[in-house]
């Protein structure tokens, strides 16, 4: 299964330094039953427990460790991943150390990849809508604590701009928060259509982060291959993960 497996993965295509290692999960290839169907590798959504290990266990032979799993709650806290010896409450997580593996868990949120130039620093961010609007890329880049021009960030994947339907409030707190976006809303009847990479990316472009790769794969219209909480409500969850070697 674990060759088969790899096939499945989505390779972030970004330029980064070559001891910087990351892969993206799809829903395939793993134990879970409907409607966790079949490699979720969330512990948190009322799958199987032995499933939801088994799909972990699945991951092994490609990362370096056992990933620093994070129980995601929405916020902005950033974890140091090399110093975390179980899982705490946070929605990002950074390492300066090698096979260290940072990790999201998706399934609609926005999972944002964030690296150096040099390779020294990598960093895995849960971006849903409230920890984006309140400043989680923007705890992270600070928590990395190198020169932001150096970094570069890949967007996973996500709920499209046409499928991300948000009542005005939701619009009106990111431009309370940033009048820039008021450019990622247009009019959906009497809601709106939210743009969640545009956002991510007009954040980290305040932060002097230029080099951004990846959006576009929407986690709402492919159903063959990712679990989406929005179109499903009870399903499982992807994985983001990036180490450094």
């Amino acid at each position: 299964m674990t060759d088969a497996l790899r096939q499945t993965f989505i390779t972030p295509d970004w330029p980064a330094p070559s001891n910087v290692c990351a892969i993206q999960t799809t829903r395939i290839g793993g134990v879970s039953l409907a409607p966790f169907d079949s490699l979720n590798v969330g512990d948190h959504v009322n799958d199987h427990p032995l499933h939801v290990a088994q799909n972990r266990q699945l991951l092994a032979p490609y990362v370096p460790t056992e990933p620093v799993w994070m129980n995601q709650v929405h916020g902005v806290r950033v974890l140091d991943a090399a110093k975390s010896s179980c899982i705490e409450s946070a929605d990002a997580a950074f390492t300066k150390q090698k096979n260290v593996v940072c990790v999201t868990m998706t399934a609609d949120c926005l999972p944002v990849l964030i690296c150096d130039q040099q390779g020294t620093t990598v960093a895995a961010v849960h971006a849903g809508w409230r920890s984006l609007c309140d400043g989680v890329i923007e705890e992270t880049v600070k928590t990395m604590a190198v020169d932001s021009r150096q970094l570069m960030a890949w967007l996973g994947p996500a709920i499209g701009p046409d499928a991300f339907e948000v009542g005005a409030e939701v619009r009106t707190q990111f431009i309370e928060k940033d009048a820039q976006a008021v450019s990622a809303f247009k009019p959906s009847g009497d809601r709106y259509l939210g743009d969640l990479y545009s956002i991510a990316k007009q954040r980290l472009n305040q932060l002097g982060v230029t080099q951004i790769y990846g959006g576009g794969l929407c986690t709402h219209t492919d159903k063959s291959r990712f679990f989406s909480f929005r179109r499903d409500g009870t399903t499982g969850r992807m994985a983001t993960l990036i180490w450094l070697t």
